[in-house]
């Protein structure tokens, strides 16, 4: 079996590439690293290390890989591939739809068994959003065919991979929890046999499980860290304040999640203090600023912070924590990060306001507007 993966970086590697050769495939990665594809193909080999007491380590065979920009052959693999996998970050989708239609439209000439692309990107809808970006650019003739064919699964990932350099440069350390949801309904053919993937009918409520709690609880350690002057998580989650302002976030977007989708609440609690204790593993050491990058896009209306703060006042849930949250990554004006300095300038230029209703959508005589500013004041009052 093959199975053709875009993005050779390390959650390529260490999350999708390792469950994918432990299900039999064959991995042939696409990346424009010309010095990580030529590595792949060198070594045809990876080892993972799981941070933990130990350091397990898992190796990784029967691998290749291709140049991104070499069309021709990307196109070749995916006409006879069984599956087709992305993890290239939400804003390169549209990047890698030309050649993954050209090689849909050169499978329907020589391919007739069904395909399924899933996109293991930290978004919703991802493999929806793919699949638009594919259908835009083939003909109406292949677009035919690609529907009765070619299934794109959303898909929800959850795997810490922290910031690292090793001396092999294909090695990587990974956090031994991982979690890849797939939404059975959206799959053509066969569900693919992948130990450690969970197969649902309905997808959202394990997306904005993942999305409210996992990277609502990052976001809010790395932006409240970094306004207080924290370089890593560990150190920040160290900090009670720090700490019990994230637990608090998880307690206001966990009452929405229980109340709109019918969790469990005593097991939504456990899943709550599981992502806090992934959090504190001693064993894996990021950057708040990796974590708080793209502010931006992490402030949008339907994002990790703004988005539950959100739907919880649509379910009479107070987010107070949620708001400081907010106020917290306004304040991310890391200088090496484009949106950062982007967020900088118009809080600057055009006020802090114009900043709230610009970017996030969110009315001045909205509720959570409030919420916000008192606790952009609150911050701010402490920094001086």
């Amino acid at each position: 079996m093959l199975a053709v993966h875009f993005g050779a970086g390390n959650i390529g590697r260490g999350f999708i590439g390792q469950l994918l050769h432990q299900a039999g495939y064959e991995v042939c990665f696409i990346d424009v690293n010309k010095d990580l594809v030529d590595e792949i193909n060198r070594q045809k080999a990876y080892v993972i290390r799981l941070a933990e007491e130990g350091e397990k380590t898992i190796t990784v065979t029967g691998i290749g890989a291709i140049h991104g920009q070499d069309e021709e052959e990307v196109a070749k693999a995916i006409a006879r591939a069984d599956l087709v996998t992305t993890a290239v970050g939400p804003h390169i989708l549209r990047h890698i739809a030309p050649v993954i239609a050209k090689g849909i439209a050169r499978r329907a000439q020589e391919n007739q068994q069904p395909l399924n692309v899933i996109a293991c990107e930290n978004m919703i809808g991802g493999s929806t959003q793919l699949k638009s970006h594919v259908f835009a650019l083939l003909s109406d003739r292949e677009q035919e065919w690609a529907e009765r064919l070619v299934g794109f699964p959303d898909a929800a990932v959850d795997r810490i991979v922290p910031l690292q350099k090793h001396e092999d440069p294909l090695m990587v350390t990974v956090e031994p929890y991982h979690e890849w949801v797939v939404n059975r309904a959206q799959i053509k053919g066969d569900v693919p046999a992948i130990d450690g993937v969970t197969f649902v009918d309905d997808l959202t409520p394990y997306i904005e499980r993942k999305l409210f709690t996992v990277n609502t609880g990052h976001a809010m350690i790395a932006y409240l860290g970094y306004v207080r002057g924290y370089e890593t998580i560990a150190q920040a989650i160290r900090d009670e304040s720090v700490y019990w302002a994230a637990r608090g976030a998880l307690e206001e977007s966990g009452a929405m999640l229980v109340a709109k989708h019918g969790f469990d609440h005593t097991e939504h609690e456990h899943y709550i203090q599981k992502i806090l204790s992934r959090f504190e593993n001693p064993y894996i050491s990021d950057e708040v600023t990796r974590v708080g990058r793209s502010p931006l896009r992490k402030l949008s209306p339907d994002d990790r912070l703004v988005g539950p703060a959100r739907q919880a006042l649509a379910y009479h849930i107070q987010p107070t924590h949620l708001a400081m949250g907010i106020a917290a990554a306004l304040q991310f004006d890391y200088p090496e990060d484009q949106e950062a300095r982007e967020l900088a300038a118009s809080i600057r230029d055009q006020g802090i306001e114009h900043t709230i209703t610009t970017y996030m959508g969110i009315p001045q005589d909205s509720p959570l507007f409030g919420l916000i500013m008192n606790q952009w004041k609150d911050l701010q009052s402490n920094k001086g």
